[in-house]
């Protein structure tokens, strides 16, 4: 099996869709010798901001000397960047021969999904690579998505809450809240964002509490912003100075619920040079800046509020030209409701995804709070057409969906 054979087996395992349920990756982790077992794991669940921090926790950990793993989904360039080793991605010939094991011990009592077979992917490669912790992104929600098949993590990290995939997870920020603490397990210790609502605070502790589970809190009020732009913040937290590259303020809390989670790990140094090291695609980054082009993955509503929050703030003189796509089982009126009033002009698209609102729907929706406007299926034209709009002065943003900015030329 070669690289491209690989990916078209992984990719028509699409077709099963979310299978919600740890039976099927448990079997197949069986057959495959357990090698979850043999790991250590910093494991990961949240609405917003997963990705971010994992890539502020693994930093964090190489700077002290570890050789750690990231697992993180979906993409935004390449297949191979889900998973990582000291910030190296999976090398073609190892993701073919891990499929092709994989491939080996499926047969007609087992039927896993695509997510479920990478996720055994990259089991495989932490342990073949010998890491000495994988930092482990869920999927979706938390108790039943494939990656809580671990045994109890050296951390559970719950990051931001908010509404969202409420056809799976509840309706409510309570019972959403439910599902994503399923990640955490009796010997474990928790850390949490420090910008959550009340109720989800509620139900992390008493769902910690239940399980004799320790509890840390990032501490919103010792973090004082000291100096933003476009290429950096620089902020301190409990005295102490750090700076990212990642910009708005929810980055800086996922930093510090980053410090927070590698101290309950037990680092205890190099906390300013993993966060300055970190730098992480599609989340409000300038990829281009003649004219400015920005690419932001946000595809709920607390992230679309970020975003908006971000662009007023780095860029509240300028006109905006905002090229937007998102998926039909996103809050997709709520999230253009709160943006599209900022765009000078507005270009609806369809991410590369099967489950993308259709063009004339997003439109006719954005129609609703801004004028200017046009649409363009394919997402290339559309962001070309953008560019061909903007002026110098202009600012770009592309938004709705991590789908939609992944592969795309600026």
């Amino acid at each position: 099996m070669n690289y491209d054979d690989a990916i078209k087996f992984i990719q028509n395992r699409l077709r099963l869709g979310t299978k919600l349920g740890l039976e099927t990756t448990t079997e197949l982790l069986r057959r495959l010798g357990d090698p979850h077992k043999k790991l250590k794991f910093i494991h990961i669940a949240g609405t917003n901001g997963k990705g971010s921090t994992s890539a502020f926790i693994t930093n964090i950990l190489m700077a002290n000397g570890y050789k750690t793993g990231m697992y993180i989904s979906p993409y935004i360039h390449s297949f191979n960047e889900r998973i990582q080793v000291n910030g190296t991605k999976i090398s073609n010939r190892d993701l073919a021969t891990h499929t092709e094991k994989i491939k080996s011990v499926i047969d007609d009592t087992i039927c896993p999904t695509e997510f479920e077979i990478v996720t055994a992917i990259g089991f495989l490669h932490f342990l073949e690579q010998q890491c000495d912790v994988v930092v482990l992104e869920v999927g979706l929600g938390g108790r039943f998505d494939a990656t809580n098949v671990i045994n109890a993590p050296a951390v559970s990290v719950i990051t931001s809450l908010s509404i969202d995939h409420t056809d799976l997870l509840g309706e409510t920020i309570e019972e959403i809240t439910f599902e994503k603490c399923g990640i955490i397990k009796r010997g474990s210790v928790v850390a949490v964002y420090p910008d959550n609502p009340e109720a989800a605070i509620n139900v992390i502790k008493n769902t910690a509490n239940s399980k004799n589970v320790p509890v840390t809190i990032a501490d919103k009020n010792a973090v004082k912003i000291i100096s933003t732009s476009i290429d950096k913040t620089v902020f301190s937290y409990m005295g102490e100075q750090y700076q990212i590259s990642m910009l708005g303020v929810h980055q800086v809390y996922n930093a510090v619920t980053a410090i927070t989670a590698a101290k309950l790990f037990g680092i205890t140094s190099n906390f300013a040079q993993g966060l300055k090291q970190t730098k992480f695609s599609g989340r409000f980054e300038v990829v281009n800046t003649d004219p400015t082009i920005i690419i932001d993955g946000a595809h709920n509503y607390s992230g679309v509020f970020a975003l908006k929050n971000a662009i007023d703030t780095y860029f509240p003189t300028k006109k905006l030209i905002l090229v937007m796509g998102m998926l039909r089982d996103k809050e997709y009126e709520k999230c253009i409701s709160i943006i599209a009033p900022l765009a000078h002009y507005f270009v609806a698209t369809e991410p590369d995804n099967p489950r993308a609102v259709a063009v004339q729907v997003l439109m006719e929706t954005a129609g609703k709070y801004t004028k200017n406007l046009s649409f363009k299926k394919d997402r290339q034209q559309a962001l070309d057409y953008a560019k061909t709009i903007a002026n110098k002065d202009d600012i770009i943003c592309i938004c709705g969906s991590l789908y939609l900015i992944g592969g795309l030329k600026y």
